[in-house]
């Protein structure tokens, strides 16, 4: 890395993810990454395995004991990739695919938070999804969401995640639509799906 200087550089350091074992997957990565220099970006395997299960019903497992994002998205989002499938996990090996009907939870997720989002390929063409996440990808650059920008969690239950994302947008995944609580008067819708949504400053 210091003899390169790449303008950018992504490392795959796979650890086994154990389910209530996040603290230490993401310390693992967290240090993989310092060792490198701090240079280097690291795709993000806590916060994939974290989001597998939460939009599975457990929501509340995407906030820490700290109030943060559980993957290394609440520790080093501008060193991290995050993906929700890739030619590994996905596609023909399928060894650990997100819940096929829940895809677009999982973007408007990553693609609303701090960190360095990926978008997989089968998803993006083979499943018919272009349209829906290029409008995620739109909302992200009008609002200059960036690699370091900052997540205030507005809930975090069973059927429902709500985060503010540099008090521009506001963003929620999960199927309870109690949200009158949440949203201000001064945010008007930008796009929603099945069991999604995400609102902007007027």
């Amino acid at each position: 890395m210091d003899r390169t200087s790449p303008d950018f550089a992504v490392g795959e350091k796979w650890e086994d993810f154990i389910d209530g074992q996040e603290e230490l997957h993401r310390a693992a990565l967290k240090d993989w990454v310092e060792a490198a220099g701090g240079t280097v970006t690291a795709f993000d395997f806590t916060t994939k395995g974290v989001l597998n299960d939460a939009v599975q019903g457990k929501l509340w497992r995407l906030k820490d004991s700290n109030g943060k994002p559980p993957g290394m998205i609440g520790l080093l989002p501008q060193n991290v990739v995050t993906f929700i499938d890739n030619h590994d996990t996905g596609s023909t090996q399928n060894i650990w695919p997100f819940p096929s009907d829940k895809i677009m939870q999982g973007y408007a997720y990553i693609l609303t938070h701090p960190s360095i989002p990926s978008i997989f390929y089968d998803h993006f063409f083979d499943l018919g999804l272009k349209d829906e996440i290029s409008k995620l990808v739109e909302i992200r650059n009008r609002n200059g969401i960036q690699s370091t920008s900052t997540v205030t969690i507005l809930a975090s239950e069973s059927e429902l995640y709500m985060a503010s994302i540099d008090d521009k947008i506001i963003m929620k995944i999960g199927p309870k639509m109690d949200l009158e609580n949440f949203v201000p008067p001064n945010y008007q819708l930008a796009t929603s799906g099945n069991n999604y949504a995400v609102w902007e400053k007027k």
